[in-house]
């Protein structure tokens, strides 16, 4: 029964979804679309390319920034992406020359261009070279300490990256570890320290720290800024929800990847695109007039009584009527 014939067989006697088991009906949306052949002509079939953790980091979040327009059109551009860096993203980007980067001029999706795509080429190569994976970017800085060495202090959690990036090309020792606060762990992010400590912060707190962070090298340029949202901005941060979406959600559906572990599914935020937005609407799962941050919030508020363990599952069932069953 589709959900049409639910609502107008609930308008002719008079009722309303207040009286439909709407979990269960969403409970079955889930599980038709979260299943492989979801894969194919959505944009997470781009990170599906590849078997390496950080390939699969990379990738998935470009797909995830470049994914407006139709879906052809953002898979196409990502794999034109993926040739430019000849098929190994992560070596690309960790081993390329600065000649190597002419094979990325003239790349452009909408208003995402080359200027843009070199910097965050850049920003995953620092990021790289001080952690395994990007997670660690989105884990915020604001209850981190800096500790000290002999070599002298760094005045912010960003200075201490680059100082510590940089020390892979000048050969020499970094300005000291940075401790979380309270933590009895010393020493840097390299192969023999301690794992980063496992925190629970908001979404809001992640998302907002990550787009500092992310913008936190010298010289970026200004025009990017608009590619990367947070919540400060009241963005519903569709994109980077999304991206969270596939790199934390772990299930045996062989869709989202579960790569990463210091981030709990219960953390994350329903993506709140243009399908979604109308078809929780519709379901009367958001009240709010606007659509910005608090009403990816309110939306996910609604989910979590549903499901508070796995809220963002949802995100198949809503995404799914709005443009497969076009509701």
């Amino acid at each position: 029964m589709s959900i049409h014939s639910i609502i107008s067989s609930l308008d002719s006697r008079g009722l309303t979804l207040d009286s439909l088991d709407l979990k269960a009906f969403l409970d079955e949306k889930v599980e038709l679309y979260n299943r492989p052949s979801f894969i194919e002509f959505d944009p997470i079939v781009i990170p599906h390319q590849f078997s390496r953790k950080q390939d699969i980091e990379i990738m998935g979040f470009f797909a995830a920034i470049l994914a407006w327009g139709q879906r052809k059109t953002i898979i196409n551009k990502c794999r034109d992406l993926i040739e430019r860096m000849s098929g190994s993203p992560y070596e690309f980007i960790m081993g390329h020359q600065d000649t190597d980067l002419k094979a990325l001029l003239g790349f452009k999706h909408r208003t995402f261009n080359d200027t843009d795509l070199l910097y965050f080429v850049s920003f995953f190569r620092t990021h790289y070279r001080v952690f395994d994976s990007l997670e660690d970017a989105f884990l915020p800085s604001s209850k981190l300490r800096l500790g000290l060495s002999n070599s002298g202090i760094a005045t912010s959690f960003e200075e201490w990256i680059w100082d510590k990036a940089s020390c892979f090309e000048e050969g020499r020792a970094p300005n000291g570890p940075f401790v979380e606060e309270g933590s009895t762990v010393q020493g840097s992010f390299g192969e023999d320290s301690a794992p980063f400590p496992s925190v629970d912060f908001s979404a809001e707190e992640m998302l907002n720290h990550f787009r500092s962070y992310f913008f936190s090298l010298p010289d970026f340029p200004r025009r990017t800024i608009k590619h990367v949202s947070s919540p400060l901005q009241k963005s519903t941060c569709k994109r980077l929800n999304m991206f969270l979406r596939w790199m934390v959600r772990q299930d045996d559906k062989g869709v989202d990847f579960g790569i990463w572990n210091r981030i709990s599914p219960s953390q994350l935020i329903c993506p709140c695109d243009l399908h979604v937005d109308r078809v929780a609407r519709k379901l009367m799962l958001i009240n709010r007039k606007q659509t910005d941050w608090l009403t990816a919030v309110e939306l996910t508020d609604r989910l979590r009584s549903f499901d508070p363990v796995d809220p963002v599952r949802y995100d198949f069932a809503l995404f799914g009527l709005g443009i497969e069953e076009k509701f």
